[in-house]
């Protein structure tokens, strides 16, 4: 039945017969993590044959150079027309970075703030610097730009993307706005992939501020749980159309296809972006691990053999998604408290609870064994407006541990919104 058609007293017996079910789970003492979207051991394995890829003795780059020494800042040759296939840029719109792609946004937003986009104000100048964010979105692009100090717009997201209507609004007003983070296939937590239309939008944006940039985090381009995967438009071919290709950053990295601490990231753009930044860069830093750009380039040959890599992770993790999709289609569908994505890629279902909730079953569940994450970490400042959002990883626990954790966080969302409705 329905929780919003129940009367008080079946609103309380409800409660009660909930409440003892997670007392029950309270005194198995559990202890799962479920807070980050990690690849499993089982995916980690697959890249250990990366391991072993110099026991043929040939540490040369295809133009001569000893991997193991100083040198290519941009990235060695080969791994160059490697990761462009991958991000969908050519090999000289592209800077190989080290292991972490928010490295390299971080980074890139602090250059901005330094000196500046192609000749405009530094950042650092302006009285204001705004940034347009999709929510619910990806915290950790979140927390860069709170650390730079700042100002966040919430940008409602629908099922083909962020709403247009209202960036391209935006943009067009106020110069202050001077990017926008945007996780365009399979966003992190909703796992949508923006349509067609969104991306020719994208591209031909018109933008008060000429410095304005779309930080375009690609980070699960081929991170495909379904076996004919959606395929976004290439967003720097249409921008290239329109003459308009500088306004985006292009990010993407190997985190969740070989090793999340040792993988490799990379970053397109327009060849004016690109030149301007590697003078920047060749500042800081000689050359990152050439040895891991050839490590991955060995391993997978070309990238085709990338993607073949991506089917045998999807294997490992479709049904975990499935799963959890299943158990609250069963269990939650029919009392009317809470909606959820069921997302054809990514790493994360993003679940929606009664209003006010989402905090209240973060809380149970800890309290309970298992971590999730933070309830409002999808919105700017930590802030949910409507206190409902809640982003699932089901990847790293195991299917039995994950099927554990689904049962109590589904007795967790019953026993919330009980209580609210009760309260209220």
């Amino acid at each position: 039945m329905n929780l919003f058609q129940m009367n008080k007293n079946e609103l309380e017996a409800f409660k009660n017969e909930t409440e003892a079910q997670y007392n029950d789970f309270k005194a198995l003492g559990l202890s799962l993590n479920m807070s980050r979207g990690n690849p499993c051991k089982e995916q980690l394995e697959l890249s250990l044959g990366m391991l072993n890829v110099f026991d043929d003795g040939n540490f040369k780059s295809e133009n001569g150079v000893d991997v193991r020494n100083y040198g290519m800042l941009d990235g060695i040759p080969e791994a160059k027309k490697f990761f462009a296939d991958m991000i969908g840029v050519s090999d000289d719109e592209i800077i190989i970075f080290g292991n972490s792609s928010l490295n390299a946004m971080f980074w890139t937003v602090q250059t901005a703030y330094n000196k500046g986009v192609l000749g405009a104000t530094p950042w650092s100048k302006l009285d204001k610097v705004k940034f347009l964010c999709p929510v619910p979105g990806y915290d950790r692009h979140f927390k860069v730009t709170e650390f730079f100090g700042v100002e966040m717009i919430n940008i409602p997201m629908t099922a083909t993307g962020p709403d247009m209507d209202m960036i391209e609004k935006l943009v067009a007003e106020d110069d202050s706005i001077k990017g926008i983070w945007c996780v365009p296939q399979y966003s992190n937590p909703d796992g949508i992939s923006y349509s067609d239309e969104t991306v020719k939008r994208f591209a031909n944006l018109k933008p008060a501020a000429k410095d304005f940039r779309i930080f375009w985090d690609n980070a699960y381009c081929i991170h495909h749980l379904t076996e004919n995967p959606t395929v976004i438009l290439n967003i720097l071919d249409e921008a290239k159309k329109v003459s308009n290709e500088d306004i985006v950053y292009i990010f993407g990295s190997t985190s969740k296809i070989t090793f999340p601490g040792a993988g490799v990231a990379v970053m397109g753009g327009s060849k004016k972006n690109i030149d301007e930044l590697k003078k920047y860069l060749g500042i800081s830093i000689i050359s990152y691990d050439k040895m891991n750009q050839f490590r991955h380039v060995k391993f997978f040959g070309n990238f085709e053999g990338m993607c073949k890599h991506m089917d045998k992770h999807r294997e490992i993790i479709a049904p975990k998604f499935d799963h959890v999709c299943e158990a609250l289609e069963k269990e939650i569908t029919p009392l009317g408290i809470g909606s959820w994505t069921v997302p054809e890629g990514g790493y994360f279902i993003s679940f929606n609870s009664v209003d006010g909730c989402a905090k209240r079953i973060v809380q149970l569940c800890a309290e309970a064994g298992v971590t999730l994450t933070g309830a409002g970490a999808t919105f700017p400042y930590g802030k949910d407006p409507d206190d409902k959002n809640i982003r699932l990883a089901p990847t790293y626990p195991s299917m039995d541990e994950l099927k554990k954790a689904m049962e109590l966080f589904i007795i967790c969302v019953k026993l919330a919104s009980a209580e609210k409705l009760l309260a209220e």
